[in-house]
Parts: C-alpha cells; structure tokens; sequence
C-alpha cells in the first residue's frame, strides 16, 4: 500500500512551541528546544505508528506569493516569530535531513498549495495520502483518499479526517464548500477579511441555503438588514477573501515517488544533533539504551547551529555550564573509590570523616519513599575523585549495626553535610536513629536557585557543569516498571562504583556551584532559608499527619449518592442520556441540542470547549450548567482525595507523610506530592469537607490552624510602597472595602456588596496581570465598565502602576525578577518581539516578586517555629504547610504557647513597613481548625 504523509511543517512547529512553552525545556546553554522536541516526538510517532511508505515534510519561504501581490495586506497582521522559534528552525531542518526526508518548499507558493498539489497528484498515482497539519484550510483538500491528519495533542489522540468528518464539522454537503465558508468568515491570523457580521455559524447557514459566496452574493436580496447591507456592500471582498483561503493545486513541484520513499535515519547526522540538543529520553527511544549524549557529543558542533552561516554561531555562556563536548565518564576518569567492607575499616573511615569540616555523603536504598525503603550502602566523599562506599546486609539488626558507626559523624553539628537532594537521605537514617545535625548543602537546592527554570537532576547538572555522564541507575537495575529490581540485587563491586561516583560528583558540584551562588547573590537565600528548611520539612514529613478513615468512608457513600442523583436531574433536563464527563457528547448536549451559546467556540480537534471556565461564562442561562460543575467536582473529589487518601497511608505508622518539594516552583513556593496538599479544595463546600478527614493523632490534642491573611496584597503594598494601600492596611480596614470605597468614590460604609466584590477581583486580578477583558469575563461586566474599574484603580492607587512599571523595566534590563530576599526568576522573553510571548514574560515581572517573597516569608516562619520546638521541647508538631497556611498537631496544654511562638515568627519573619497579620485557629479536624 503505497501511504504518502505531507507535513505542514511550520504549522507543526509552531504548535509545538506553544503547546510547550509555558515550561520551557532549556539545554545547558540556554537554547529553548521545546518546539524541536515536540515536532521530533510527532515525526517519531508518524514514522512509528502510521508506517508511512513515503513522506515529505514542506515549508513556506520568505518570497512573497501571489496572495501578498494582490492582496497587499495578506498576512499583514501577524506578529513577528518569537526568537526561541526563529533559532529552533536550523536544528529542525537539521532533523529532518537527519531521518533522511525530502523538505520541500517552493518560492512564490506557501506550504498549504506545495501539499495541496502534491497530494493531488499522489492521489492519481494510487496513493493514501495524509496531509498532516492543525490548519482549517485543509478540509478542502479531502477525498476519498486524502485525509487529514491532525497530531495528538494535550493527552487526546491523533485525529484523522475524511470526507464524512469534514462534512460534518462544517455543516456542508461538498468539501470545496470549506472555502466558501472561510472567505465569508474570514481568517484574522492570515488578515482574509471576509465580510464583515459573518460569523462561523452565520457562513455555515448561508452555505447550507446558498451554496456558494457566489450564490450568497447572487440572491442578496433574499437576505435582510445589516446582513443584506453587508453582503452587497462588501462582495468583491467576499470573493477576494474565497480566492485568498483557496489552496492551488498547480504548483510547479514533481511528485518524485523514489524520493519521498522512506528511508532508515542517518545516524551520523541525528546523534550528534541529539546530543548537542541534550535529547537523552529521544535519543534512547531512536538508538536504543545504549546511547548517550556524552558518547555521542564528541560528533556534537560546538555552539548553536545555523544552517546558513559558514562558521558556527557563538552562544553566550548564562549557566557558566561546561561546552558542549565529548562528555567523560567512568570508564575514562582516574578515580579512586574504594570498598568499606570490615569492621576495622569502617572504624577507620569513621575516624577520617570525623577529623572533617564537610563530607559529602549519599545512601543507596531499595525504593523511593524514604519513610519504608531499607539501606543498601552508604558513600562518602571530602575530595574530588575519590569517594567510600559502605554496603549493608539485607538483615536489619546487623544494617542497623554498621550504620550506627556512623552515628558521630552525622550527628556531629560541627560537620557540614552535603548531599544531592538531601532530605531523602535525612529521612531515611532517621529510620535508623540517626538524626542529621550541621550545616547542610544540597546541590539540587543550590542549582534551584542559580537556575530555577531548568532541571535539577544530578545526572543532568553533572553533564552540564562537569561534562561527565554519571552511571545509569537502568544499567544496575533495568527501565522503569513492575519488573524493575533495586540495589540490593546489584553485585557489590558495581555498586560500588555506582554509588561513591554519586558521592564524588556531588561533591564536586559542591565544588562548581558554591561561588555561582555567589555570582547570582543567592547564597544568603540558600544558606539562610533553602538549606535550613530541609531540616524542617524533613520533621514534617517524618510528623506526618492522622487521617480518620471512618469519616472518609461516609463522605464517599455521601458522594456516590450525590452523583448519582446529579446524574439522573441532568439526563432529566437535557432530555437525553449521555457520558457527561465525556467533554464531546457534553458540548453536543449544551450547543447543538440546548443551544446555549450560538457563539460557543471550538478546540482544535473540532469539539466544543467545555472546560469550567467556559461552562461558569454560561452559569447564569441555565442551573444544568450549575449541575454539570457540581458532577465534575463531586466526581473528582470523589477519585482524587475521598478514595485515595486511605491508600496513601504508611503501614508502619498509620500516618499520610506527603512529600515536600523544594525545587520545583520556579516562584519559590512549597509543592508536596502523595498527597498534593497544595490542591485539596477550599472555596466549595463539598470540597472543605475532605478536611474533616484530618484530626489530630490522640484525644488530649487539638489541630491549630495558622494562615496569612491576604499576604499577596500585603507585600504588593510593601514593594509599590503604595501611600493609601499602605494606610488601609495600617488602620485595619477590610482591604477590598477600603478598595471598593476608592474606586467608587464613596465612604467605607457605604460600599456594597457588588462593590466590595468588584475591587476584590481587581485586588487579586492586578497582580496576575488581568486585563479589562479578563475581568468583565470575571465578574460578567461589560468591557468598558471594567476598563473604568481599572482606570480609576489605578488613578488612587499610583503607586502600584508606577511599580508595576518599574518592574518590568527592571526585568528587561536585568533579565529578571527578584523578591525581597533577592531570589531570582529568570524571564528570557521579556524582551521578545513577540507580543503574547513578552506580555506573559512581563505579568511574571510584576508576580514573581510578590509570589516568591510571600513564600520566602512562610519559609523563614518554618525555620524559627521549629527552632522554638525544639528548643522548648513542646510536644506539639507542626504537621502541614499549604500555600500560605502552617498546620499544627498540639497538645490542649500547649496551644496557648503554640500560639503566640506562632504568631511571634509568622508577622515578624521579614521586617516590612506593612503590618502583616496572622489568622489562628483551632478545631477537633483541619476544617474545624481553618
């Protein structure tokens, strides 16, 4: 069967540089792969998947066509490519040379007619053509052998398109109807007019009536009002708008069915272009396990690649990383790592540790939960290339032995401890009663704050700072999967190796990344409030927290009976049954059966949006909307804490211990995984209940709830030093009432409900950059009310504009945000060309300052509440950290005491002009207590 696939390829880049930019994906040399990664996972997924027996992938080129002649302001409109897409376009074309695929382009004709032609004609010659792309357009080029192809994106699959889809999605009974329908609509990212009142859904019903633009135009009078106006007024632009969305098949391109032939990948090309792009998962899942960037980069160029220059472009070096290089590894390093297996010579590496002022140490474990894994070995190292490894047997009692040998050297407080994620190795000796003391330095923590956007890993820092390629853990114990051993299965001498390289190369991170925190000013940070919060969140994770089965129980039957009966009072209104968490048959229900919103927009794929925002726009026009929101919570209520809260207990100690994590929010925030604490509702009622389920480990403790009222706001008068919100908050008055009473112009009193509401929006919208559009949305106002809203905002609060302003141009001069205590949030888009790239760039200016000084200061409350702990030896333990709120586990006799050490280091944690308040309570469960 001869299957020919024609790529769209800018089309497909561009996709997938948005769909990934949010969280870009960095090499070690600042270069944005994400839009190289995702075309490179859609062509692998094609090549594998679809089992093209030819391709070819097809590009615009700079030379204007026929549409730009005669139309002047085709494409007029679009903004200039972002700068990390301009730069990822080489190594693309790089890519596609390298899977041996013609790339076709054509001087004077755009992609869309390249693929349109091309398929014609294959279609003739007896193949199955697919042209792949997320473009509308294409539906015109669909038959009985043409399709297209649309690439899976956002967890949905790769969707295909024939006559039958095409029909149905535009409403038509002929495929060419599509661009009928397109020049009456028109098209504003390529700037096609169309005619002005004509909609998505008024074209498909002139279309269905009419047939044609031409038959529209032909029986205008038939039509009425603005419409008829519209039409008369505006044909020729009608028919130059068809004539621009009409993709020509007469392009002077030969169908060469040899050349489109599928051929192997070249290797000599796509490993050093994998390597050079540190593409590690990619380059296995193409090589097989045995590559590796540091094999493959000594073929790498050095420096980022363009395709059209004689010499390699020189980049600019922001990570002080090493050059991308031929990477070293064991098997080409001196290095001297020894086995510590008998008594005597554990006594005698006790004794050269112990003589120390800072070791590096790491343990090997059998699984990831530091809180049920056992200790396989530990390794040690105070010098570069040169590390111990210490294993330990299966049998407890003699595990516990050997490592409590140890005991003085970690528990000496003269000692500085340094490790690679650290707090996983602190958990996991408590196991063994040893309790960590001294200074810390964690290298993870470390490169978090030189680099919070990228990676942190150690293999990846190694290779990046180090140019060497650490030991695999798949090598020792296989892929990830049920069949997946761990290092008690591994022959001692390989874990050896395995294991002190761990220790040397984080030492010698230690090593590399100490004067970089230096550089960046980040050492204070870290020594004063990332390192010493290991501490802490060690002992919160080890606290754990109680949860009340029973009561989790009866909150499911409860649910199950509330879906049951949502679902029932939906089928019933609707008049049909249907899978109403299917997003698809829900968005027939709401727009093709009740009609609901005649505007209601679609995704790419063709289905209708139903996600909350969408579906809380359209609250107000009928309670079923209100019914499907309540199904959607109750359902994931239900599915993601009610059910699964019982299985995340500890069987050893019948607690949940989440997991804290440091470096993962580029803002500085907490994140905690199994479970997220972070998402466990608050604003709905039925979601507050799962925090019933929390409650306190004995009957004499009470849970103590301690949460910062409206810090954000807070810090936002701080830093704009705001004269009136700095006295509003000075005087105590209700923030959003103070607010409210500004905007209005009239007396606190008097501000109503609507009112107080309305500059709360404003309070909370300002900080995430919203718009006037935004909040008319938010708050179902019109667009020039909520423009006034903002307009006399900030005509009585200037100094928040003027900080706003300045903190952009701070950012774009420096290249990033920082908070109070000098964290930093790199923005590398904030001086794009691009505009919706640079305005997402520029809200991060304005937030991350308040975000990450908001989570620095219930970090350093952290640290000297648990100081105060443990220095008062008070039973009472600090359990729980979400967002802005510290939860607390105490004895009925010491709240008083938790109280006010609570109150003490939570409003005083950062000195700041503006009074920061404190929100305390108390209760026999977490929602009694918030």
């Amino acid at each position: 069967m001869k299957k020919l696939f024609l790529l769209d390829g800018m089309a497909l880049i561009y996709r997938a540089y948005f769909a990934l930019n949010k969280v870009p994906r960095l090499t070690s040399y600042g270069l944005n792969t994400g839009a190289i990664m995702g075309f490179t996972n859609t062509l692998l997924d094609v090549l594998k998947n679809q089992n093209p027996s030819h391709i070819a992938v097809v590009f615009d080129t700079a030379a204007p066509t026929n549409r730009h002649i005669e139309f002047e302001a085709y494409k007029a409109n679009r903004q200039e490519m972002p700068e990390d897409l301009s730069k990822s376009i080489p190594y693309v074309f790089k890519l596609i040379e390298g899977f041996n695929i013609p790339l076709i382009t054509k001087d004077g004709y755009e992609a869309d007619d390249i693929i349109g032609t091309l398929a014609k004609e294959a279609e003739k010659e007896g193949f199955t053509v697919y042209c792949m792309t997320p473009d509308k357009d294409f539906g015109q080029l669909v038959s009985e052998n043409i399709f297209i192809y649309k690439p899976a994106r956002m967890g949905n699959g790769a969707e295909v398109q024939g006559v039958p889809e095409i029909l149905e999605k535009w409403e038509i009974t002929d495929v060419s109807q599509v661009i009928d329908i397109l020049g009456l609509w028109g098209d504003a990212v390529d700037n096609i007019p169309g005619i002005p009142g004509i909609g998505e859904k008024t074209a498909k019903k002139l279309i269905q009536e009419f047939g044609s633009v031409e038959g529209i135009i032909a029986n205008s009078d038939k039509l009425k009002g603005k419409q008829k106006e519209n039409v008369i007024n505006y044909a020729e632009q009608g028919l130059i708008s068809k004539k621009l969305a009409t993709i020509l098949l007469d392009v002077p391109v030969k169908l060469d069915e040899e050349q489109l032939q599928v051929q192997p990948p070249n290797k000599e090309i796509l490993e050093p272009l994998f390597a050079e792009l540190e593409f590690r998962t990619l380059g296995k899942r193409v090589f097989g396990e045995d590559f590796s960037v540091g094999d493959a980069a000594s073929k790498a160029p050095s420096g980022q690649m363009d395709l059209f220059a004689s010499e390699p472009m020189q980049v600019e070096d922001n990570t002080s990383a090493a050059s991308i290089g031929p990477n070293k590894t064991i098997k080409d390093t001196d290095h001297t790592y020894i086995l510590v297996e008998s008594i005597e010579e554990i006594k005698e590496l006790v004794t050269i540790l112990s003589k120390q002022q800072k070791i590096c140490f790491d343990t090997e474990s059998t699984g990831v939960d530091p809180l049920l894994a056992d200790i396989v070995g530990l390794s040690f190292s105070f010098e570069k290339g040169k590390a111990y490894y210490v294993p330990t047997p299966s049998d407890r009692e003699l595990a516990l032995d050997i490592v409590s040998q140890f005991k003085p050297v970690f528990e000496n407080s003269a000692i500085q401890k340094i490790g690679q994620n650290i707090k996983y190795d602190i958990l996991l000796l408590s196991r063994y009663d040893i309790a960590v003391q001294g200074d810390l330095f964690d290298t993870m923590l470390a490169h978090y704050l030189i680099d919070p956007d990228t990676r942190h890993g150690m293999d990846i820092l190694s290779e990046t700072y180090l140019g060497y390629t650490p030991i695999s853990i798949t090598e020792l114990i296989g892929n990830k999967g049920k069949n997946q051993g761990n290092m008690r299965d591994v022959p001692v001498e390989q874990a050896k190796e395995y294991a002190a390289e761990d220790a040397d190369i984080t030492w010698q991170l230690y090593e590399t990344f100490t004067p970089l925190l230096s550089e960046t000013a980040t050492q204070e940070l870290a020594e004063k409030v990332e390192f010493p919060l290991v501490y802490v969140l060690s002992e919160m994770e080890k606290n754990g927290v109680k949860i009340n089965i029973d009561t989790l129980k009866v909150f499911s039957q409860s649910l199950e009976t509330d879906i049951a009966a949502l679902e029932q009072r939906i089928y019933e209104k609707t008049g049909v049954q249907f899978n109403i968490a299917s997003p698809k048959q829900l968005g027939e229900v709401l727009f093709d059966k009740l009609q609901l919103d005649p505007k209601a927009k679609k995704t790419k794929t063709g289905q209708y949006k139903t996600g909350e925002e969408v579906l809380l726009a359209l609250a107000h026009k009928s309670d079923i909307v209100q019914d499907i929101l309540d199904f959607r919570q109750y359902q994931k209520l239900k599915s993601t804490y009610v059910d699964a809260l019982p299985n995340l207990i500890n069987p050893e100690t019948g607690l949940i211990h989440t997991s804290y994590n440091q470096a993962v929010a580029a803002t500085g925030r907490l994140s905690s995984t199994n479970p997220n604490l972070q998402n466990i509702p608050i604003r709905t009622e039925k979601g507050r209940e799962v925090r019933k389920a929390f409650v306190p480990r004995s009957e004499d403790h009470i849970i103590l709830s301690a949460d910062y009222s409206q810090i954000e706001l807070r810090i936002m008068a701080e830093l704009s030093q705001d004269e009136n919100m700095l006295e509003a908050f000075t005087l105590g008055h209700d923030i959003h009432k103070a607010t409210a009473a500004r905007v209005y112009g009239v007396p606190l009193e008097e501000v109503t409900s609507d009112q107080r509401r309305n500059a709360k929006a404003v309070n909370f919208g300002i900080i995430y950059g919203q718009s006037a559009f935004g909040l008319s949305q938010n708050l179902g106002i019109s667009r020039k009310e909520a423009a006034e809203i903002i307009d006399q905002y900030f005509a009585q609060y200037k100094g928040i504009k003027n900080y706003m302003s300045k903190a952009v141009e701070s950012a774009k001069e420096k290249g990033y945000a920082e908070t109070i205590l000098k964290r930093r949030r790199y923005l590398r888009d904030i001086n794009s060309a691009n505009m919706t790239v640079r305005g997402f760039a520029e809200r991060n200016a304005i937030n991350a300052p308040i975000q990450g000084s908001a989570a620095d200061m219930i970090k350093i409350a952290m640290i000297q509440i648990q100081k105060d702990i443990e220095g008062q030896n008070l039973k009472g333990k600090m359990i729980m950290q979400v967002h802005d709120e510290l939860v607390f586990d105490v004895p009925n006799n010491e709240v008083d005491t938790f109280k006010q050490i609570i109150t003490e280091r939570m409003t005083k944690a950062i000195e700041l002009r503006v009074p920061i308040e404190v929100e305390i309570g108390e209760g026999s469960n977490w929602l009694a207590a918030h």
